[in-house]
């Protein structure tokens, strides 16, 4: 465990980075707004289209994108710990897939905005169920077993988004692959999303110490009184529950959910007391400024922000796995 002051003062750091993130995306854009008039929309009931374009347009997009940064990057240290693999993501079980079923679907059949969000939550929901339901089927469960199911179902998935993309007019194809990349534009409503992120870090840190034995091994922590099926259920469903939340507000996003664990495993080692909450402020923070880079580098031209992340992530994973050969 890390002295209490490197704690305080690396969650502080990474809080601040957080809330210069989202001042950035405040700020930044096709009409560049100073600080002054940033807080006089926030806080000082301004009026006219410079606070409408915060509030209404940059605002909720800033805090979907660290919202589902947080949601990705808590999923990934959850999966990791679960499947005692460091290269489990949020979407090695399938989850991603049945939301991309879900929307492509709602989005070929021509529906609303709203029923595509509704659609893309019971796709994940779905396949969820069906991994859970496959993998625990006659009562046993290992790693293996929920690992091999989660990549079957996301094969049929990804089978099925390959006919439905076949399927689709012109038209309809620039949408979904938009949304199969990554998309911040159209979270306009982020306040569900941030709720579920703040029952999930509510939920999960009373099991920080219980995590803490898991990792290092199912024996282990039934020999020091763990409850390990039921840990293990806690686990799957609330990183599946958050990796559902977090695609449906902004789409598949590759690599937040891998990298930012294992940086900040570097940064504060392995103490989910300590990995938790970190994870959530760093991985908010990091989609939210590749969010803000994603519609502003080759602007008026917007980027989806998926693009982006895996440009960063790549890079950093290959220079974490040669700081660790083992």
């Amino acid at each position: 465990m890390l002295a209490p002051l490197r704690v305080f003062g690396t969650i502080g750091a990474l809080a601040v980075a957080g809330a210069l993130a989202i001042a950035w995306a405040l700020t930044s854009g096709g009409i560049a707004i100073a600080f002054a008039d940033i807080a006089a929309a926030l806080f000082g009931g301004a009026q006219g289209m410079t606070a409408d374009v915060v509030r209404e347009l940059r605002l909720p997009r800033a805090l979907a994108a660290f919202t589902c940064g947080g949601l990705l990057a808590m999923a990934g240290a959850l999966m990791q710990v679960l499947l005692r693999n460091p290269l489990a993501d949020p979407y090695v079980l399938g989850i991603s897939g049945g939301a991309a079923v879900g929307a492509l679907g709602a989005i070929l059949a021509g529906l609303a905005t709203w029923a595509v969000d509704l659609a893309a939550f019971g796709g994940s929901l779905a396949a969820m169920l069906l991994v859970f339901g496959l993998a625990h089927g006659d009562g046993s469960w290992t790693q293996t077993r929920l690992l091999l199911t989660g990549v079957i179902v996301a094969a049929g998935c990804g089978a099925a988004v390959t006919l439905m993309l076949a399927m689709a007019t012109d038209t309809r194809v620039h949408s979904m692959l938009f949304w199969l990349m990554g998309d911040a534009s159209g979270a306009t409503r982020p306040l569900p999303a941030m709720v579920v992120l703040g029952m999930g870090i509510a939920v999960l840190l009373p099991f920080a110490r219980d995590l803490n034995v898991l990792a290092r091994g199912e024996v282990t922590a039934r020999a020091l009184g763990v409850r390990v099926e039921r840990l293990r259920r806690l686990l799957y469903v609330v990183a599946s529950l958050l990796t559902a939340t977090a695609v449906t507000l902004v789409g598949p996003v590759g690599f937040v959910g891998l990298i930012v664990p294992h940086l900040m495993r570097f940064l504060v080692g392995n103490d989910q007391r300590v990995l938790l909450p970190a994870a959530l402020l760093a991985g908010g923070a990091l989609l939210t400024a590749a969010d803000t880079a994603a519609r502003t580098v080759i602007a008026p031209v917007q980027l989806p922000v998926g693009v982006l992340t895996a440009l960063i992530g790549v890079p950093v994973f290959l220079f974490l796995l040669s700081r660790h050969r083992r």
